[in-house]
């Protein structure tokens, strides 16, 4: 009651208290952190994936409004946390939302009108590329993936300039596989409907976009989203065919269910423009990285090196405090002799053992121009079965 008095709340159906002289002392922790769990939590335990359903899903509690209680001297504070929630819980239910939706709704075309949206709204750069303009880039490998399906594939790249014209962009490269039935290399039919999340990087790569934006972040961000769907048909790529990519290097698809790593390798050249200061991938690549790592840790991969060291380490942190961890797996050129090809420069797959890390070494040939990670979300970024 004291509390209520002091803020002047006025709340319908629940009031939570944060007092301040509890949170201070915890390392890292603070007024803002609290009201950044408080509203992700409330806002993930509230999300519904019911848009194509004509009865809506019932909400999980009675509760409609959430008043929070702080201290004067914490106000300020509190309201920057607030800010900083709403706007992360926004671009994280556009990720969901996008993933979400099947095959035949979020199509490369989809995604690239949902950036073009998301531009226009918060007065992004946009650009979308097709398919004349990607093959005058020499984008063999990319293309190659897309062959066998009549959904034109998008190249989309989002431009968020908030910091210095000088300074140096992060740029965030999302793997947009809208939808993958693993080409002539098919998978089994039992749980192919959840290749609708290939596209999850993606996802991801937009609803961070949706965050920085509406937070208006001093920052130099740029997204790149190559998408396009991996179908069989008469005129899909076959094992064994060789594809050129955008830096010249000759590829041998010895699986077409390995076609993550064919859209990004022509991305990741293509980024080399901007000059980056560092470059982030994001891609659910590798069923391996389930095995090694399960649904718990997302497999990050960088060089050893300082600057990547510096690189892998601010990812583990922040992946730490949101509580979307990481574990760091190798990039070492041991590895590269399972990619060896009798008839190309490289081949697509290196083999079971370590296909992750193997997965990880093929872009790795790709990004020697700037600082680069790779981070392999296969088995976090979605659930499977009932919610």
């Amino acid at each position: 009651h004291k509390l209520r008095q002091e803020v002047g709340i006025v709340f319908q159906d629940a009031l939570v208290a944060l007092p301040l002289d509890k949170i201070k002392g915890r390392e890292g922790k603070d007024i803002a952190w609290a009201i950044r769990a408080l509203v992700l939590a409330a806002r993930d335990n509230n999300y519904r994936s019911d848009v194509l359903k004509s009865k809506k899903d019932p909400a999980p509690t009675g509760v409609k409004k959430i008043a929070v209680a702080v201290s004067t001297a914490a106000a300020v504070a509190a309201k920057t946390g607030l800010a900083e929630a709403v706007a992360l819980a926004n671009g994280m239910e556009l990720s969901k939302d996008l993933a979400n939706l099947p095959g035949n709704v979020c199509t490369p075309t989809y995604l690239a009108n949902s950036a073009k949206k998301l531009a226009k709204e918060y007065k992004l750069g946009v650009e979308v590329l097709d398919r004349k303009q990607l093959e005058a880039l020499k984008m063999g490998s990319f293309l190659s993936v897309t062959n066998g399906s009549d959904e034109p594939p998008k190249f989309i790249v989002l431009k968020h300039l908030g910091g210095k014209s000088k300074d140096a962009p992060i740029v965030l490269v999302g793997k947009g596989i809208t939808f993958d039935t693993g080409g002539i290399s098919l998978k089994p039919g039992a749980g192919m409907d959840e290749m609708k999340y290939d596209m999850c990087g993606a996802a991801s790569v937009l609803g961070t976009f949706r965050a920085i934006a509406e937070l208006q972040l001093k920052l130099n961000v740029i997204g790149v989203i190559p998408t396009c769907e991996n179908m069989p048909s008469g005129r899909a790529t076959k094992p064994g065919d060789i594809v050129t990519s955008m830096s010249g290097q000759t590829i041998e698809v010895l699986n077409t269910d390995a076609e993550g790593r064919l859209i990004l390798c022509d991305a990741l050249t293509y980024v080399e423009r901007f000059k980056p200061a560092a470059v982030v991938d994001i891609a659910t690549l590798t069923g391996a990285c389930v095995v090694a790592l399960g649904h718990h840790n997302t497999g990050l991969f960088t060089r050893e090196d300082d600057a990547h060291d510096q690189l892998a380490n601010d990812l583990l942190a922040a992946g730490k405090a949101s509580g979307d961890t990481a574990w760091r797996m190798p990039v070492q050129d041991v590895y590269q002799e399972q990619l060896k090809s009798n008839f190309a420069d490289i081949a697509n797959i290196g083999g079971q053992p370590a296909g992750s890390v193997t997965a990880a070494c093929f872009l790795e040939r790709f990004t020697k121009k700037y600082t680069w990670a790779h981070l392999d979300i296969a088995g976090t970024a979605w659930r499977g079965g009932a919610t």
